[in-house]
């Protein structure tokens, strides 16, 4: 009988102080927890190369994390905050928007940087968590203008120049993640042609990501949590490199959890571009990913479930316990680990 599993299950103990507010000096120089074996091993992430094999394929997501915390004014003065979730049209975006008091559609707010975005209504209905938003230019270089970097609730300090660059992956290509995909933080280009020389080969999906994927899970029976919607393409090209990997039986390596997400929503439906709610939980069965690099989570999220779905509850369970004792840097800009699907 499967085992089930409740909210609490996904709980664990996290000092303050392990939580990272910066990166490491150099993207490599992270520490990494090497999880693919039996005993666990403390390396440094520059060393990653050495332990996939020739004919492995490492799949990352491209996609480009957009300057999308914009501030402005109501009409009255009251201040505001909008994070943009996704650009729906030529000047149309969906965002969240954090403010006293709701103004009522069809107010023009005044934002900072001296453009105009007027309220058109909630997303995706007229019950959705979201807003509609006309903006007066393109979302996108109004974002680049005056946008700041969405940094995750959990760092402290208001968004830098450093930060423009680090919260950003080196081969970042696709505009429109409001967070990174924060396990490919830890690549340079040193760590990249270390790959090419050992015969492990690139390839790349696009997801981007939502601040959905910050979101608590409320609900003690974790069944009943309602998951965030993202929307994700896989290029032709990365459909044939995985069926090459596998059909030589070597594996494919995805870098982070919004990857898995990608390449499984993709096995799941058949669908290798669209959205995707995707929820994996304990129990799932995978279909493509064999090991996975990814970050520390959050107590509770859906992430370390995935993650406890991938490798085994119990196994993540004692790594973390392993990454508290040995003080590793946890979440966004935190270090990694290496995990092997669980047979």
């Amino acid at each position: 009988m499967a085992r089930s599993f409740s909210l609490g299950d996904f709980d664990f103990a996290l000092p303050p102080e392990l939580i990272a507010q910066q990166p490491a000096g150099e993207r490599s120089a992270s520490r990494l927890l090497d999880a693919s074996g039996g005993q666990p091993v403390d390396r440094i992430f520059r060393e990653l190369p050495s332990l996939l094999e020739a004919g492995d394929l490492l799949v990352f997501n491209d996609t480009r994390v957009v300057k999308a915390r914009l501030f402005g004014e109501k009409p009255s003065g009251g201040k505001l905050e909008l994070l943009i979730e996704r650009v729906i049209g030529p000047h149309e975006v969906v965002a969240h928007m954090k403010v006293s008091k709701k103004p009522p559609i069809g107010t023009v707010l005044k934002m900072q940087g001296g453009f105009t975005a007027s309220l058109q209504g909630r997303w995706p209905d007229d019950q959705g968590p979201l807003f509609r938003f006309m903006l007066n230019d393109d979302p996108y270089t109004l974002m680049e203008q005056h946008g700041h970097v969405p940094l995750p609730p959990y760092i402290e300090h208001a968004d830098t120049a450093a930060d423009a660059e680090r919260y950003q992956t080196v081969f970042a290509k696709n505009p429109g993640a409001v967070a990174a995909p924060t396990a490919a933080l830890h690549f340079d280009e040193a760590l990249l042609a270390g790959f090419a020389a050992r015969g492990i080969e690139r390839a790349s999906v696009t997801l981007h990501v939502g601040a959905g994927t910050f979101q608590p899970v409320k609900t003690e029976n974790i069944a009943d949590h309602t998951m965030h919607s993202e929307w994700y393409d896989i290029p032709a090209a990365t459909q044939q490199a995985i069926a090459r990997t596998h059909a030589r039986g070597h594996k494919v390596v995805a870098v982070g959890t919004t990857t898995v997400r990608t390449l499984e929503s993709w096995a799941l439906t058949g669908c290798a571009s669209g959205d995707t709610s995707i929820f994996i939980t304990p129990g799932f069965e995978f279909r493509v990913v064999d090991k996975l690099v990814t970050n520390f989570h959050l107590p509770r999220s859906t992430l370390l479930m995935l993650v406890s779905a991938f490798a085994g509850y119990d196994r993540i369970m004692s790594l973390y316990r392993h990454a508290v004792a040995q003080r590793y840097r946890f979440f966004s800009y935190g270090d990694a680990m290496l995990l092997a699907r669980e047979p």
